[in-house]
């Protein structure tokens, strides 16, 4: 393969998803504000900071296939997004605590100043859990860098009682959609 592939992203677990797609290529994570805009409504905050990250990376690569992606977890209409302290980490798995929340991760794939973006959502149930699991829980640091302060693929699956929707696009990237929007996406640009 002789083109080169960026992922906008310095996250392990979206350079582990991404390399079921490809053997080679690199990750250069974007430095955006990520504030979301008030006219973004907050089912479309994930995919506009994915396509604020593509198009960061991709001014600087522009024959490159760049990937921008980010995850929100919305739960009663709140974005809930990375903890900034413990405390707020468990006050955000208080707030899933016995309820159904929806995982939403963007993806944007830029090139040659052409874009296109997607989401994908996974609807995910927790049981409920007490205050003093959910503070074991943040003292492993795990939660500290996830959206909504859980990782399924850690030791936040133990409070997850099913999911709808994709696994993968809630540890961050919708692997087997994503891998289909790329062959699209290059048959447009072509």
């Amino acid at each position: 393969m002789n083109k080169k592939i960026i992922l906008a992203s310095k996250s392990p677990r979206r350079i582990e998803l991404l390399k079921l797609i490809y053997n080679d290529f690199e990750f250069i994570p974007s430095n955006i504000d990520e504030t979301i805009p008030d006219n973004i409504e907050v089912q479309n905050a994930a995919e506009y900071l994915a396509v604020q990250k593509a198009k960061a990376i991709a001014l600087e690569n522009k024959d490159s296939l760049v990937i921008g992606c980010d995850t929100v977890v919305l739960s009663d209409g709140e974005i809930l997004g990375k903890p900034k302290s413990r405390e707020n980490a468990v006050e955000m798995l208080m707030k899933l605590s016995g309820k159904r929340h929806t995982v939403i991760s963007g993806v944007c794939l830029y090139k040659n100043s052409m874009s296109y973006s997607f989401s994908d959502s996974t609807d995910v149930e927790f049981y409920p859990i007490s205050s003093a699991e959910a503070i074991a829980y943040t003292e492993t640091g795990e939660p500290m860098d996830k959206a909504g302060a859980y990782g399924i693929q850690g030791r936040g699956a133990l409070f997850i009682r099913g999911i709808i929707g994709d696994y993968y696009n809630v540890m961050g990237l919708p692997i087997a959609r994503l891998k289909r929007e790329i062959a699209r996406f290059e048959r447009m640009i072509k």
